[in-house]
């Protein structure tokens, strides 16, 4: 019995591999790390694989050199990466023996789930943010557009915060329109939730635009 990985699998078999060790064998870059190295398709997303990604760039780093590198014996990682090629069968242990295969299938499940467990610890990343100037036109220059703010900035939705000051700009004959910054969070306040509910305030506003939108 053999086992087949895809690439993916075997991605991160290997980063959850490297999180604890700086190479594929001992203290220091062998053959064993060169077989590793060619056996990938190319760099690793650091972003998504950090551990392996930071083993790669310091393998690269070794130029011409990595062909030169002393041979060693190559743990499971090294025999993992040849099997990066979906269409072709690994013994990840070099051997056919029932016995071997299950214990290499243990293995692999054993590796995934440990780097789930070590991703869910960590919990989630900051909420995603994004910086929105809104333009809040009038309907004609004598409309109070101190009220006007008041009346914007009364609008409470969770994950929305208000600048603590708007700004006034001219727009013609005597009309200026009122420009208002807000924080939000992307997956809890629509910009277009937002926009209906300033048009809302249709005794004043006349008309909302989006000035400027930024992620944070």
């Amino acid at each position: 019995m053999s086992v087949t990985l895809s690439a993916t699998t075997l991605s991160t078999i290997l980063n959850g591999f490297f999180e604890d060790n700086s190479f594929v064998s001992g203290a220091e870059a062998t053959a064993a790390d060169a077989e590793v190295f060619k056996a990938l398709s190319g760099e690793p997303n650091a972003k998504a694989l950090p551990h392996l990604a930071r083993w790669y760039k310091h393998i690269v780093s070794k130029g011409a050199a990595i062909d030169s590198l002393k041979a060693a014996e190559a743990p499971a990682a090294a025999a993992a990466a040849a099997g990066e090629d979906d269409d072709e069968d690994l013994d990840l242990f070099g051997s056919d023996d029932d016995e071997v295969d299950e214990e290499a299938e243990k293995l692999k499940a054993q590796r995934l789930e440990e780097y789930k467990a070590k991703k869910a610890a960590k919990g989630p990343g900051p909420a995603a943010k994004s910086a929105v100037t809104f333009d809040v036109k009038p309907w004609e220059a004598e409309t109070d557009l101190g009220e006007l703010e008041k009346l914007v900035k009364d609008i409470k939705m969770d994950g929305l915060v208000w600048a603590a000051a708007a700004k006034r700009v001219p727009i013609a004959f005597g009309v200026s329109k009122l420009q208002i910054n807000a924080t939000i969070e992307d997956a809890k306040v629509s910009t277009d939730d937002l926009t209906d509910l300033i048009m809302e305030l249709e005794d004043y506003v006349q008309s909302v635009d989006i000035a400027a939108f930024m992620k944070l």
